[in-house]
């Protein structure tokens, strides 16, 4: 008895940091926002973020990394959550621009209702715009899927990762609510059935 009670904490927090590492891989971690010469803290042809979950915060982490000189073209990827209103993509560009983002720096995918779509459809903005490396900015229980949709869609555009730090829906502290559990496994739900062709 003592020794499960042993084992389940050790397990338990084994699954969590496995789980962290895992969905959120942070290629500019070692950067400390820093450009440089070599890979991967270097200037990159765009800086692209796809909607869902908290938009605003990965629209937010996009500008930053525009103004401080990652890339100078953004690229915004999602359809409208409602049919009948803008594009989650023209509302990233709207706050985009208001925060002092010039238009032409902004390229759209207003058609992407899945990640999967997010991949293939902005496959034709980086081949019309000779796209060839990218920071791509996503929610951090979504940053692992998401590079492997890109790097399957895209698989001529070097694809750095760069999850948000924390948004409404994702911090360190996951773990502790069921909305996180439920965010981790389904994630990995779908990343397994990305390896099996089902996606």
């Amino acid at each position: 008895m003592i020794r499960y009670l042993i084992i389940f904490p050790i397990l338990l927090v084994a699954i969590i940091v496995g789980l962290s590492i895992y969905l959120q891989p942070d290629d500019l971690r070692t950067c400390n926002d820093k450009l440089s010469l070599s890979s991967p803290c270097t200037v990159v042809d765009a800086v692209v973020a796809v909607s869902g979950g908290d938009t605003n915060a990965r629209t937010d982490e996009a500008i930053r990394l525009y103004k401080n000189g990652w890339s100078d073209t953004l690229v915004f990827s999602g359809a409208a959550q409602d049919k009948s209103g803008m594009s989650n993509a023209a509302a990233m560009q709207a706050r985009a621009i208001s925060a002092g983002v010039p238009e032409s720096s902004i390229l759209l995918d207003e058609y992407s209702a899945t990640t999967k779509q997010n991949a293939e459809n902005v496959q034709t903005i980086f081949a019309s715009r000779n796209i060839r490396s990218i920071v791509l900015v996503t929610s951090g229980y979504h940053q692992r899927r998401a590079s492997l949709e890109f790097a399957k869609r895209a698989s001529s555009v070097t694809v750095i990762n760069h999850p948000v730090s924390q948004d409404k829906d994702w911090s360190m502290w996951w773990w502790t609510n069921p909305r996180g559990w439920y965010l981790a496994v389904s994630e990995l739900v779908k990343i397994i059935a990305f390896g099996f062709g089902v996606s």
